[in-house]
This record gives structure tokens, sequence and C-alpha cells, in this order.
């Protein structure tokens, strides 16, 4: 097969060409479309059962993350120049296109009983722009007379306000969000640049903002610095600018054809696609260096140029196939967690890695053919005096301190297997920003002030409509029991819902005094119901708290980003108590909301990771099966690729680098990336096995000495390549790249040193006949004459 595919790519160079560059092109024209995704992304199938609640609730009460928060300290808000400014700053941001509503101090409503038409007034406590302090005065004691709105809008104890701005549901997921948001930033800085005061952003609308903000801006940059980092490196292995060239030509192809994939298969930018790119310019370069690498040791030995490129085909060739499988398996294994988020970077990863493979084995020999054969100079790096000595030093040990090197190994893995156990299962919505970064901050503001921004629902259920006012009421006075119970957890703000809506108009029809904001006995309540007749239809003021059939109602809540493991205690909690109040048998009430959405997520992926983890440890096995039928070595080959990723978890560990979504990937992307090297050298060494006649142990000299130099190239390559993500502002991405940089150098260690001491070792279990016997893939011959 890999003879017949070389002889054509070299007879039909034009056509192959050709065609490379027309699908390139449309790539290119696909990838001049790409768009970002301002969706929210759910890491939950969408068949699991919270998130279709979670959906349920939404369609019933809309978006629960569509509200942005501006807040300030500040005891001289009530001073009439910064209260007619903040008045006047909610006036403008209401204007903006996108806005649906704003609440603030300056949007404040009173209710007012009106007896001629028996129904309740909503007025203004500001309708005009004051004109007086006394004013303003007014206005302060009216506020502190409607318990309603304390801790919504006003925190009297440490002075904080803040101003809540809800988004309409069609620019909440748009590109439009960015500029709605920018607008209001921009308004909100004018106003505190006039009063020299801070002011504290946050909200969902505003996070997710920021967060594709930096995306955007670190996909250019992560492209950037990969491709620098791969033109030194090449620059210093090769030191020929043609082979530099080359390489990052072919690589630049394969992340064109990445992005385009992402446009045809009609995704969009998120936070993990943006990472393809990049990862594909450093997963592709090493497919070059060993290509080029096998066609100058083939012209060095010869000086053939057109056997030296037929040999580079047939016999690299097939080894990246293998490896490059392994690689695309690590990413494709993500399509099992079920999650579209997760599913669509593993696939899109997966097919990338593959058809660049493809593309660098067909344009570099078409490239190297038209180019007139390498000089001395060009080959100058197969010397590589350094390497062969540092080779030569791992042959020594693996022929003769192989116990010595099971010692180390095993007592490096056991000290890991310790640190493992002190990994921290922990994952907080904004913990990938950095500490000082303004939107963590900022979160931090108002979880002092306010108890939070991050929607935490409670979604009832009555079975039967006008249920939630059946009964005499029984549902809202279990509500006001529930809400009792909610208030004594210091991390959830206090609720709202129809309950606070219904003391408030009790207050309105006992005259505003605030002792009245109470929720009324049965009797007063059917005379307040005369009253609060707007609870019906289109026009219902309600409509946020309940339903139009009268069926659903919820209490609402905000909660502190206290991380899954605290929210997950407090589920426990607070779902029995629950329970107790409202009987499953006659209710349906469920615990919903964005923060446990994200705990869910967290918890599916953490699920997810050891699911897909050993279908991918299955799958690459098969593939091992590709080069030898023998089950000992295929399960002895796993060693060196499993032992990295134990390391790499005890570092987590010891350096506390907590389990989340971000951190999760690295086992499923690294252990796919570490086959590659037991598969170059396992391939390597069946062939020197079947197609010379050496012995096992001469068999395993030559193939350290050969695949050695590629491998320590690779894995340098690869270091540096995954360190660019340390210049990320996500702390998860920070880890990514530099854990992956990490065990990705320990899999060239345990590929070069491990992998073949057990070989040896396995010598005495395991005939020659055996290791080259049949295999599904067959090796490229080095000493054919093509």
């Amino acid at each position: 097969m890999w003879k017949f595919l070389a002889n054509k790519i070299l007879r039909n160079r034009p056509a192959f060409f050709i065609a490379l560059v027309i699908l390139t092109l449309f790539m290119g024209y696909k990838a001049a479309n790409i768009k970002l995704s301002y969706n929210f992304a759910s890491l939950l199938p969408a068949t699991d059962s919270s998130f279709v609640q979670y959906e349920r609730f939404k369609q019933l009460f809309g978006e629960d993350g569509s509200v942005m928060v501006i807040g300030l300290a500040d005891s001289s808000i009530f001073r009439i120049e910064k209260f007619n400014d903040w008045y006047l700053l909610s006036k403008k941001i209401k204007k903006i296109d996108g806005i649906q509503n704003v609440l603030s101090l300056g949007d404040v409503y009173d209710l007012v009983r009106n007896d001629s038409l028996r129904k309740f007034d909503f007025v203004p406590l500001v309708k005009s722009l004051p004109q007086q302090q006394s004013e303003i005065d007014s206005i302060r004691k009216r506020i502190n007379e409607l318990p309603f709105y304390d801790g919504l809008v006003l925190n009297k104890e440490t002075n904080a306000t803040l101003m809540a701005i809800t988004f309409r549901k069609k620019d909440l997921d748009s590109k439009h969000r960015i500029d709605i948001v920018n607008e209001i930033k921009k308004e909100a800085d004018a106003f505190s640049r006039l009063h020299n005061i801070e002011l504290h952003f946050s909200g969902m609308p505003y996070i997710r903002t920021a967060v594709m903000e930096k995306v955007s801006h670190e996909l250019k940059l992560f492209l950037i610095l990969a491709v620098i980092m791969t033109t030194i490196i090449l620059g210093a292995f090769f030191r020929s600018l043609s082979s530099v060239i080359i390489s990052v030509i072919v690589v630049a192809i394969g992340v064109l054809w990445s992005v385009g994939s992402i446009e045809l298969l009609n995704y969009k930018i998120t936070i993990l696609t943006a990472l393809i790119p990049p990862l594909i310019m450093v997963i592709g370069v090493p497919n070059c260096i060993f290509l080029i690498n096998k066609y100058h040791s083939e012209f060095a030995n010869h000086g053939n140029k057109v056997k030296a490129l037929a040999r580079m085909i047939t016999t690299i060739g097939v080894s990246l196939f293998l490896a490059n499988i392994t690689t695309a398996i690590g990413f494709g294994v993500l399509l099992f967690t079920k999650s579209s988020f997760l599913a669509q970077f593993g696939v899109i990863a997966a097919i990338n890695v593959m058809a660049t493979y493809f593309i660098t084995l067909i344009l570099i020999p078409i490239i190297l053919s038209y180019m007139p054969p390498p000089s001395d100079k060009h080959m100058q790096h197969l010397e590589g005096k350094r390497i062969r000595r540092i080779l030569e030093w791992v042959d020594f040990i693996v022929h003769h301190k192989r116990n010595k090197i099971y010692a180390v190994i095993t007592i490096v893995t056991l000290l890991c297997f310790y640190g493992m156990s002190k990994i921290d299962v922990t994952g907080y919505v904004v913990d990938d920003l950095p500490k000082n970064n303004p939107v963590y901050t900022d979160m931090h503001f108002f979880e002092k002030n306010f108890k939070g921004v991050l929607p935490f629902e409670v979604f009832i259920d009555s079975k039967k409509p006008d249920g939630v006012l059946a009964d005499n009421a029984r549902v809202l006075y279990k509500m006001k029991s529930l809400e009792k119970i909610l208030e004594q957890y210091p991390e959830l703000s206090r609720g709202i819902s129809i309950v606070d809506a219904l003391k408030f108009s009790y207050q309105a029809y006992r005259g505003g005094d605030p002792k009245y904001y109470v929720l009324p006995g049965i009797s007063e309540l059917k005379s307040l119901n005369e009253y609060t007749s707007t609870v019906k239809g289109n026009e219902n003021r309600l409509k946020s708290f309940i339903d139009s059939t009268r069926q659903y109602t919820r209490i609402s809540m905000q909660m502190a980003d206290v991380g899954s493991k605290k929210i997950k205690k407090l589920l426990e909690e607070i779902q029995p108590r629950v329970d107790s109040i409202f009987n499953k048998d006659e209710y349906n009430v469920k615990l919903t909301g964005h923060s446990l959405m994200f705990l869910k997520g967290n918890d599916y992926l953490l699920y997810n990771l050891y699911e897909s983890l050993i279908i991918e440890i299955v799958l690459i096995a098969l593939v091992g099966m590709a080069l030898f039928r023998e089950v000992r070595i295929i399960l002895l080959s796993k060693l060196p690729c499993l032992i990295p990723l134990i390391i790499t978890a005890g570092i987590m560990g010891f350096l506390d680098i907590r389990f989340k979504p971000s951190t999760i990937l690295i086992f499923s992307i690294a252990f796919g990336i570490s086959s590659d090297g037991t598969v170059y050298f396992l391939a390597k060494y069946k062939r020197e096995l079947k197609y010379s006649k050496r012995t096992i142990s001469e068999a395993i000299s030559a193939t350290i000495m050969d695949t050695g130099f590629s491998m320590i190239y690779t894995a340098i390559i690869l270091f540096f390549g995954f360190s660019i993500f340390a210049a990320s502002d996500f702390g998860g991405t920070v880890a990514l790249g530099v854990l992956i940089s990490i065990t990705l150098l320990v899999a060239m260690i345990t590929n070069l040193v491990l992998l073949p001491s057990l070989l040896l070792s396995i010598d005495k279990w395991v005939s020659r006949k055996e290791i080259i016997g049949e295999s599904l893939i067959e090796l490229g011959n080095e000493e054919d004459d093509e």
C-alpha cells in the first residue's frame, strides 16, 4: 500500500499539488467566515435530566444569566450630585439598544393602593431629576421603608449599591452583546472618572463577554507564538532555511484547514476550539521533522534523491500514520462524553490531526522533489554529536542498568500515586482567570456586599394549573417557610419570589407601613387578591415569578462562587429540607440555575475523564495490534504512556493544581500524543528485526540510535510548543500547556528508556518470530530498491 502511495504521489505531483491548492483555497474561504460563539457553553449533554430541567425553567421564566450588574460602595451616594448622575447613568444605559430593563436607586417603584380602581399603582420614587437635596433625602427615607429593595439594590450596612441591567434574550447570545457591554462600560467609566468612584462590574453577560474577548485575543497570540517558537526550534535543529520554510508552510496549511473545518461543520470559536489552530501547528511539526530527517539520512546513505523520497514515504509514512491515529484518538474520545462543547473540540482536533498528516505526507515529498538535492550543510544536523552521546548513554543503561531503571521509575511512580491522592477536585466559575483580573476581583465585591452574582434557583411545579394559588395558597406559605430556611445559608442572597411581591403588595394595602411587609393570613390574602389582579393577563408584572397558568413558580437567589465541592455540599443539605416542606407526591421542586449547571458539568466531566481514558487506552491498544499480534508486547508498551500521566497527576497533587474542566482534558490529549513515541519506536524495532539479521539486543540499539534523534527533536518541539499556552490569562489554559509539556517530556524519557528495557526483559518469553509475525499494517523495507 505504502509503495503504491509513494509511486502515486511522486508520479502525479502536479495533480496532487493542484488538488491541495484548490482545497486550501476553499478552506481559506471558509476560515474567513469563522465566527465566535456567544452562547453559554454547557458541559452537560442535551439529554441530561438536569439540563432538560434547566432548559424548561428558562422557557418559562427566561434566561437566568441575563443580568449585568454595576456596583459601588460610597456613603455619599445620596448626595445630590452623585445621586443625579447615577440616575442619569441608568437612563442612558436603558436607551442602549439591547437593554430590556434597568434597576437601580433611581429606578425603584413604590406600590400605592388605588381604592377607586381596586388595584395597585406602580409609582416611581424618582419621577424626574431631583433639584434639591431634600428631595433625595425623602427618596432615601422611603427606600429604607421598603424592605423589598433591601439587599436587592442597596446594602444599608456597607453603603453598597448596584445597578442591575437586564439584556434582551436575542442580544444576549449574539455578537451585539459585546457592543452593549462596551457601551455600558464606556458610560459607567465616565461616571467613575467624574466622581472618582471605583465601579465594579459583574454578572454573566459581563463575564462571558470578558472571556470571549480574551479568547479572540489569545487565538491570535498563540498562533503568532506558535509560528515564532516552531521557526526558532526548527532553525536550531536543521540549520537550513529551506527546511524551516517548508515545515512552517506545511503546518500553516494545516492550521488554515483547521479553522476552515470549524466553519465547514457549522461550529464556532469557543474557549476550547480556539486552542485547535496553535495545537495543530505544534502537533504537525513533528511530522515534518520525521519525514525530512528520513529523507536526509536516506540521501546521505546512497545519494539517490528519488529513492530517498520513496523510502521516506514507505517507511516513515506508516509510522507517522499510526502515531497520528493515536493522537487523533486522544482528541476523538471526547466524543464519548456526549457533551457538545467537548465533542466539537474533540472532533475538529481529531479530523485536523489526520488532515495535517496527509497534507504533510503529500506536500513535503512534492516540494523536496522540485528542490536541489540536499547539500552536506543541510545534513549536518544528522551528526548531532551531543544527542548521539546521550543516546549512546541511553543504550548503555538499557542494556546494563535495567534493574536500576525499574527501581527509579517504580519509586517515582509510587510517590506520584501519593501525590494523586492530594488532588483537589474543585472547580470555580472564574478560577481560570488570574486573581488580579478585574472580573475576579469585582465578583468578590458583589459576594461581600450582595452575596454574589451567580444565579441559584428553586423551580416549583405544583403539578396542576392554578396550583400555586390553590388550596388556600398552600404553596405560598410553603415557599415562605423555605425562604426562611435558605436565609440561614451565608452563601446565598435573600430569595425573591411571588411571596416577596405579595409582601410588598400587602405593605401597600396597609398604607405603606414597613411592619406590614409580611405574607398575610388567608382571609386577608383573598382581599388582597382583588388588588393584585395584574397577576393575570399579558401585562402581568409578576410574570418573572409565576407563569401564565400559575402552575409553576420560582424562588430566585444569587450565590457566591464557592466552588463545585461547596455547592455539592450545599445541595446535599438543602434538597432534603426542600423535600420536607414540599411533598414529592404533590410537588416537583428542583434546584437549578447557572451555578448548579456548572457543578453538574464539572462532575459529569470528571466522571467521563475516566470513561474516555479507558476507551482511549483500548482503542490505542487496538492500533498497536496493527504492528504486533503479541498481547504481552501491546500491554507492556502502554506503561511508557501511562506512567507520564501518573507523574503529571502526582505533580498536580503536590502543586495543588485542581481537577477542573480545563485540566481534566490534559490526560486524554497527553496519552494520545505520548503514544506517538511508542509507535515510532515499535515500528522501527519491528522493521529492524524483520529486515535485518540483527539480534534483539542489536535491534534495540539500532532503534534507539535511529529513532532517538527524531524523538528528542519532537519532544523538544512539543515541550516548547505547548509551553506557549503559559502566556494565557486563563489559568486552565496555562496548566493545560505546562502540564502537557511536562507529560510529553516524561513520555519521551519512558519511551526511550523504559520501553526498550521492557522489550529486552521479555526477550526470554517472546520469540523473534512472534514479534515479527503478520500484522494488519505492513511496514516498508528499508533495504528495498525503489
